[in-house]
């Protein structure tokens, strides 16, 4: 496996290795994909940005942060990103990993769908953040050296990327619509489904028992 790619290690740590195995085989191509591109950009951006980062949690984070839109987590009732969170977590605590650096990966990940929030945080959550934002929404696209850009997707293809992430986001919380309160993904489950109904915030208060 590619260990430098547009001059940023992939950790080879016995932790991020074994992450690594995990992902892959419970989850498909284009999430694994997806997940080494998020890594790799958060890193490409925590450079150009002079922060100080630990790059095993940030690749930690990167590499669990879809894995809550799997199917096991259908039925769990909870944001797929806390699912995510929560078993990047167990993974880590099962590995001896200290308490605040497993808070670090599950906020990141935790987080990550939560924009305006997660920049104002230590580096490895903004930076899993700002990862996941220039993969799937392109912010910071233009910020980025284009030889950088087009070494990561060498080894990290991104065909159809677009209307796959998209499948890939209903499919997982489209089992569990009312997680989709107030956040991204109900925009994601109108997109699909033309009688999905919002739950309107607004109405949500209105509509409390409080009498006043």
């Amino acid at each position: 496996m590619t260990t430098d790619i547009a001059g940023v290690r992939i950790p080879d740590s016995r932790l991020a290795t074994e992450a690594t195995e995990l992902v892959r085989g419970a989850t498909t191509e284009l999430l694994y994909h997806h997940s080494r591109r998020v890594y790799l950009f958060g890193a490409l951006q925590g450079e150009r940005r002079g922060l100080d980062f630990d790059p095993e949690l940030l690749y930690l984070a990167a590499m669990f942060h879809d894995l809550g839109l799997g199917p096991e987590h259908h039925a769990s009732g909870r944001r797929f990103e806390v699912d995510g969170a929560e078993a990047a977590a167990a993974f880590l605590r099962g590995h001896g990993v200290d308490a605040h650096r497993v808070r670090l990966v599950w906020e990141a990940i935790a987080l990550h769908t939560t924009p305006g929030i997660p920049e104002f945080m230590e580096p490895e959550i903004a930076l899993t953040t700002a990862g996941v934002e220039l993969d799937v929404l392109g912010i910071g696209y233009a910020e980025l050296d284009p030889a950088a850009r087009d070494a990561v997707v060498a080894a990290h293809p991104r065909p159809d990327f677009k209307h796959g992430i998209l499948r890939a986001f209903h499919a997982g919380v489209s089992p569990k619509p009312q997680t989709a309160f107030g956040n991204v993904k109900a925009d994601v489950l109108a997109h699909f489904d033309p009688d999905f109904v919002r739950t309107d915030f607004a109405e949500t208060i209105l509509g409390s028992p409080w009498p006043e």
